[in-house]
């Protein structure tokens, strides 16, 4: 039976992240994956290597993030201490629209939602479907 990690950190996930992706997907296909998704805290910085990576050794790329979402509005500036400061969702593009929207809400969370990390509070996507949307009510 083949297994797929849908919650990989790389290089790209400050702090968090070892796994370098020219090393990742060579040895995630010697193990027989046939897919691995790549969800990095907050960014998506290494998406488009890691997607021609994982097509040059046979493997479906998922694309994905670790969002952090806060639990009140985005213009909130109190910060929230222990448990209520955020919470961590991964959220993974099932094809080429969610993967437009998923950039929609990681520009977002920095443009709109960055106070101490990018934060997100119910944004509505072009797919008529509602996701956590940009907040800064965190930390």
């Amino acid at each position: 039976m083949a297994f797929t990690h849908l919650h990989v950190h790389t290089e790209y996930s400050l702090l968090d992240g070892s796994s370098k992706i020219k090393e990742l997907l060579p040895r995630a296909k010697e193990l027989g994956m046939d897919s691995i998704a790549i969800t990095d805290h907050g960014v998506m910085y290494g998406v488009i290597d890691f997607y021609k990576k994982a097509k040059e050794v046979g493997i479906k790329p998922i694309l994905g993030c670790e969002i952090y979402v806060a639990p009140g509005s985005r213009f909130d500036r109190e910060q929230a201490r222990g448990e209520d400061r955020y919470y961590h969702l991964v959220l993974l593009a099932e094809n080429n629209q969610g993967y437009k929207n998923l950039m929609k809400i990681v520009t977002r969370g920095f443009t709109e939602g960055y106070y101490y990390k990018s934060c997100y509070r119910r944004l509505r996507c072009s797919c008529d479907r509602t996701f956590p949307q940009n907040t800064k009510n965190h930390l």
